[in-house]
């Protein structure tokens, strides 16, 4: 007889063992001594677990299904490995689908742990969790009064999670600051991933996160741009700042779009074997323009395969600040019935072989997150000193029109933002030293 009962008729650990683990078979006698041992420590470890499920059951101090067990296990054994492992239940399995789709509800926010603590990836633009200032890097520690530090980032997402147009108020650890509160309203969240606008004649191109819809948007979004350019486009910014990632074959589009030939992005898992590769087909849809790409911390997983991309193959100059270090690859393996596992399955590697993982991509030319601001007290001219020459009145007049028009026309983003400012500075430059080649 295999198995033996015991008190108050519970099934012996090793019954638990056959049923969670689906243990079929252990006598094949065709197993190499190696085998036989891998095998033998293998069952003695199930069996341990046996036993602590067990007297769990048997002798908590209050009751706990066998269902809320097997998966607190579950979850332990995933989110032991790496932050981006998790066990995804049936309704948290939707969600994520719903998410590649480019709608979902919730407060768009990307997340990850990180030593225990829910840790702020960025913020998606236009966005409850954008509006409310959330920052990245920023750690969460509680949700409604109640802490979440050192539950499993499936648990964190689903208490941040909730009916739409209800509150939630988080509490919010930012450097060394004071923690502090902060309220957010719950909304549909409707991503659109590309947005673009024209600086006279530099197209600048932003880049939300990578769902479904970013690859046509990109396109889109440079016709748009070319016919609105009366002199023709001169350069381009891709503002991948704050972007989360998301879709991989949406990451290697978006790349394509840009090169000519050449290797996109590499993928490498356990074994030496299991190495996949993308690659460029002909095609750049900007058709060779210069191109700028800024990042930052917030740029993250997909976003650092674009950016390693292009600056690997010297088709664009990276400027920001260093990205995230997300180079890691998570597969969605479907539990029938039982939801889902996110699994970290491989390691993503730019074009000329550097992991991107807890390293980033570095820009070429690094620029710090600061404003600009004008100063109250301007430069000296010749205007300016006692006694001078007064211009015409017709041009004292024209001046005194442009600055009213000024005052009322709105901010122009690229006036505050400094590494956007840099980009098209960059930008117009290079057009500058073109022209000058071209006239010499």
């Amino acid at each position: 007889m295999l198995f033996k009962s015991v008190k108050n008729g519970a099934v012996t650990s090793l019954a638990i063992i056959a049923v969670i683990a689906g243990i079929a078979t252990f006598g094949d006698l065709r197993l190499t001594s190696a085998r036989a041992n891998d095998s033998d420590d293998t069952y003695r470890q199930l069996t341990l677990f046996g036993d602590v499920f067990q007297r769990v059951r048997a002798n908590y101090v209050e009751n706990v299904t066998d269902e809320d067990l097997i998966e607190a296990a579950i979850n332990g054994m995933l989110t032991s490995l790496d932050p981006h492992s998790t066990y995804l239940p049936d309704d948290n399995f939707k969600k994520v689908q719903q998410q590649t789709t480019g709608k979902f509800g919730g407060l768009g926010i990307e997340v990850t742990m990180e030593n225990g603590f829910l840790k702020v990836v960025s913020p998606i633009d236009d966005t409850p969790a954008f509006d409310a200032g959330l920052q990245p890097e920023d750690l969460i520690l509680s949700v409604d009064d109640e802490s979440i530090v050192g539950i499993t980032l499936s648990e964190a997402v689903e208490k941040l999670r909730g009916p739409i147009g209800s509150e939630v108020n988080i509490t919010v650890q930012r450097a060394d600051d004071e923690p502090f509160d902060v309220a957010i309203i719950r909304d549909e969240i409707k991503i659109r991933s590309v947005r673009s606008r024209l600086y006279e004649d530099i197209g600048y191109i932003r880049i939300t996160t990578f769902s479904e819809q970013t690859s046509p948007g990109l396109k889109k979004a440079v016709e748009e741009l070319t016919e609105e350019a009366e002199n023709g486009l001169t350069g381009i910014v891709l503002d991948l700042r704050n972007n989360p990632g998301g879709l991989l074959s949406e990451a290697i589009k978006v790349t394509d779009a840009f090169l000519e030939r050449g290797e996109i992005v590499s993928t490498r898992g356990r074994d030496n074997s299991d190495i996949q590769h993308a690659y460029a087909r002909p095609g750049d849809i900007t058709n060779g323009l210069p191109v700028v790409v800024l990042i930052n911390s917030g740029s993250a997983s997909a976003s650092e395969i674009v950016a390693g991309a292009l600056k690997d193959h010297r088709r664009a100059i990276l400027m920001g600040t260093r990205s995230f270090g997300k180079g890691s690859v998570q597969s969605i393996m479907p539990m029938p019935g039982h939801g889902a596992i996110r699994l970290t399955t491989a390691r993503y590697y730019t074009p000329s072989g550097v992991s991107i993982q807890a390293k980033g991509i570095a820009p070429d030319i690094e620029v710090a997150l600061a404003r600009i601001e004008k100063l109250n007290q301007g430069p000296i001219r010749e205007e300016d000193l006692r006694g001078a020459l007064d211009g015409s009145e017709n041009e004292a007049s024209e001046n005194a029109d442009n600055d009213d028009e000024q005052e009322d026309e709105p901010v122009d983003p690229s006036q505050i933002d400094f590494q956007l400012a840099r980009a098209l500075d960059l930008l117009r430059g290079l057009t500058i030293f073109k022209d000058l080649n071209l006239n010499s």
